[in-house]
């Protein structure tokens, strides 16, 4: 007897996955208030504009990768313009990808701006720990093996990594990037919205 037509079907969705990078995700859209990664597109760019059309995220938060304890927040960052890099040790794109990476946080963090790493899906905490001191990496990362903290991205697939998601000042999801980068992909992104105006309210997150 073949294979169940939902096995086939299953198949052929694990086969798209691995076409960006360590794996591949789908459009996104904001609904209301908060964020929500919904409907699927194929599209690896996608910017959300104008601001007020953007979703929130809110509740993002893990234990600090190189000091184990230490719980980072992602409203610890308010009013700051914050990029979360989703990313793994054992990912041949992250490792191409992360000094593209640090150099585009080196050239705007005097201007409001914060990355944040999300590493998943390794689950000897040292080599990722390795990872980031000997690529120099001087922003901090949440180590989150099972990707629990991507919860608070309502619906977005923990299987899309390298991923990159820029939030504005307000933690608004401005753009998502569902593939790895060069520092001249995403320094203009990030440039742009660091330079949008100011809302009289932070985020909530």
């Amino acid at each position: 007897m073949g294979r169940p037509i939902r096995s086939w079907a299953l198949l052929a969705v694990t086969a798209l996955l691995t076409l960006t990078g360590c794996g591949t995700g789908t459009d996104a859209v904001s609904q209301g208030s908060s964020f929500e990664f919904v409907s699927p597109g194929g599209q690896t760019r996608i910017f959300y504009d104008p601001p007020q059309t953007r979703g929130t995220i809110q509740g993002l938060s893990g234990e600090d990768l190189l000091q184990e304890g230490k719980q980072i927040r992602l409203s610890d960052y308010a009013g700051k313009v914050v990029v979360l890099n989703i990313w793994g040790s054992w990912c041949g794109p992250c490792r191409a990808e992360m000094p593209h990476l640090q150099r585009v946080y080196d050239q705007t963090k005097d201007s409001g701006v914060q990355f944040l790493g999300i590493d998943v899906r390794d689950e000897n905490r040292s080599a990722p720990q390795d990872f980031v001191r000997d690529r120099g990496v001087t922003y901090p990362s949440i180590y989150d093996p099972p990707g629990r903290s991507l919860l608070a991205l309502k619906g977005y697939p923990r299987s899309v990594v390298p991923s990159t998601i820029v939030l504005d000042r307000q933690h608004r999801v401005a753009a998502i990037f569902l593939t790895a980068l060069l520092d001249t992909d995403l320094l203009p992104v990030v440039q742009r919205i660091a330079a949008e105006p100011a809302a009289s309210e932070g985020p909530s997150a």
